[in-house]
């Protein structure tokens, strides 16, 4: 994303769109946010494991992994604060579980080393740490933005992944739709052999994605330049290789007179305008947990703002796109626990239960 750091309150509030219709005024309280835990070193994510029923793991940018059961602090998982340049969009910013842990006892990591490359280790786990790193991927990068991070397992058994577009502003290289490049592009590696694929094109900086536990859809929030923050939506029925624009369209305006590359384009199912005080889009999740009148909802935030919104897939389209009547400040991220309840990170310092 834009800076995860100090960025400045731009003035009023700008209004979100969907395919031209403004969301309904923050009218309901069905999300209900609370402060769970706080005091955190500039958290990035949240998430819960398989099998562990009041247990959370938080990522701190600056290095570290640290758990919470039932709300309170139980230890280390892991610190790698002496591998990790962090501050800006650098740092430790994407940790995922194995897809058939505890069974599988391993954990994935993106982080920024202190060369300024991406790496991407797997770890096992064993005795309530992370241990025996194993690199899986490593890139230069060309800039020190656009950092991407997100790691999530889809149903095909593939971890997927973002590095950006490689950073600085515009695409200066023309890097996302570059077939040879691999910057700007939505991968995949199979963990087992190391075997990276290319999954779609035209990302800028895809901060944060996520696939739906229910269905396998996937979600992209993807940061834009100067003009429109999207979220991009595939469903898991896709057959592949979209091309979500950039940087021949931010969201749905044209950005730059040049050819698509590979694959299909896919324009954004919600977008909303660079102004007032909006910055920089958070993807999230879909809702999955226990409260029915939530249920298939996806909900997603603004970095600068802190406002929440969230909308409904219909027909390939976003519904009932809302604003949510709260705030989550400098929100960088937002996350499941086992049971499919949400959470909301502020990189501030502290973890908010969305749900009950």
């Amino acid at each position: 994303m834009r800076s995860l750091l100090a960025l400045a309150a731009l003035g009023a509030l700008a209004a979100a769109c969907t395919a031209g219709a403004a969301p309904s005024k923050a009218e309901r309280a069905d999300f209900r946010p609370r402060a769970l835990a706080s005091g955190f070193s500039q958290p990035v994510f949240v998430t819960g494991a398989k099998g562990e029923a009041g247990r959370l793991y938080v990522v701190e940018q600056t290095g570290r992994i640290l758990v919470l059961r039932n709300g309170r602090r139980a230890g280390t998982f892991l610190d790698i604060r002496n591998l990790v340049t962090a501050g800006g969009e650098q740092g430790l910013l994407g940790f995922a579980f194995h897809p058939s842990y505890p069974s599988v006892r391993k954990a994935y990591v993106q982080y920024t080393a202190r060369n300024g490359s991406t790496q991407l280790i797997e770890y096992r786990v064993a005795n309530g740490r992370m241990t025996a790193p194993r690199r899986l991927f490593s890139s230069a990068d060309p800039y020190g933005n656009h950092n991407g991070g997100m790691l999530a397992f889809g149903r095909d058994g593939r971890l997927y992944f973002t590095m950006g577009d490689g950073g600085s502003g515009g695409d200066p290289e023309n890097r996302s739709q570059n077939p040879r490049s691999l910057f700007g592009k939505l991968l995949s590696i199979n963990v087992g052999t190391k075997g990276l694929r290319i999954e779609a094109y035209g990302l800028r900086n895809a901060w944060r994605f996520s696939f739906d536990r229910k269905n396998g859809d996937l979600y992209i929030g993807d940061v834009g330049q100067n003009a429109r923050e999207e979220i991009n939506y595939t469903p898991a029925r896709s057959p592949g290789l979209e091309n979500y624009g950039w940087d021949v369209y931010e969201g749905t305006a044209p950005f730059e007179r040049k050819p698509l590359g590979p694959g299909r384009l896919v324009q954004p199912v919600a977008e909303y305008s660079i102004a007032g005080e909006h910055c920089a889009v958070t993807g999230g999740y879909v809702y999955r947990g226990s409260k029915t009148s939530l249920r298939g909802r996806y909900i997603y935030g603004d970095y600068c703002s802190g406002t929440v919104w969230s909308f409904k897939i219909a027909g390939g389209k976003a519904t009932s796109l809302r604003r949510e009547p709260f705030r989550i400040p400098n929100v960088t991220s937002f996350g499941e626990d086992t049971a499919g309840e949400l959470y909301g990170v502020s990189h501030g310092g502290t973890i908010y239960r969305l749900t009950p």
